[in-house]
């Protein structure tokens, strides 16, 4: 019984496209009768809508922001943040960061190699979008970023747009030290 009402169910679901095309079908036929009247149906708003369109057919999405051809990526948009420092002993960040949603950044990381030092925040990293993290001229386009972890000295770039609003932070895992953490608010 159930295999019977799955069996109707799967054949009233195809038959609804076929009953759709069959409707279409029927008022191409009624435009090819009375070309006449269709063709005073049509042109009753198609002016408006030229008007509102351009005039040509193109529609513009008038934004809040004129980002140029390049879009929001773009290096003109792009705010540098003051570099974050991963070194024993010494504060990860100068102060708090202030980024507003929609915001293009890039921050350096710069790890002066005294001991095997990550940023950690799964919280921060899910509220930006990545665009992509330059170690040693290597571009690197992730999906998704937990942590970032210097076991050398070195300098790691990371551009992103700030998203989600709220207050995120990258820490150095197992620390408790408020220096041992950025701060970032996102408006």
């Amino acid at each position: 019984m159930t295999r019977l009402l799955t069996i109707l169910m799967i054949m009233a679901g195809l038959a609804v496209p076929a009953a759709a095309q069959d409707a279409a079908t029927g008022d191409a036929a009624a435009t090819e009768a009375a070309p006449e009247a269709a063709a005073e149906e049509d042109d009753d708003d198609d002016d408006e809508e030229e008007e509102a369109a351009g005039g040509e057919g193109v529609y513009q999405a008038a934004g809040k922001f004129d980002f140029g051809f390049a879009g929001v990526l773009a290096r003109d948009n792009r705010v540098d943040l003051a570099p974050l420092t991963l070194a024993s002993g010494q504060p990860v960040a100068g102060g708090e960061y202030t980024l507003k949603s929609g915001g293009y950044y890039r921050i350096d990381i710069n790890a002066d190699g005294s001991q095997e030092l990550a940023l950690s925040g799964g919280d921060f990293f899910r509220a930006v979008w990545v665009n992509e993290v330059v170690i040693n001229d290597i571009e690197l386009r992730p999906m998704g970023v937990h942590s970032l972890e210097f076991d050398d000295a070195g300098t790691a770039s990371m551009s992103f747009i700030a998203v989600v609003p709220g207050r995120y932070t990258l820490s150095v895992p197992g620390s408790s030290g408020e220096t041992q953490q950025a701060v970032f608010n996102i408006q």
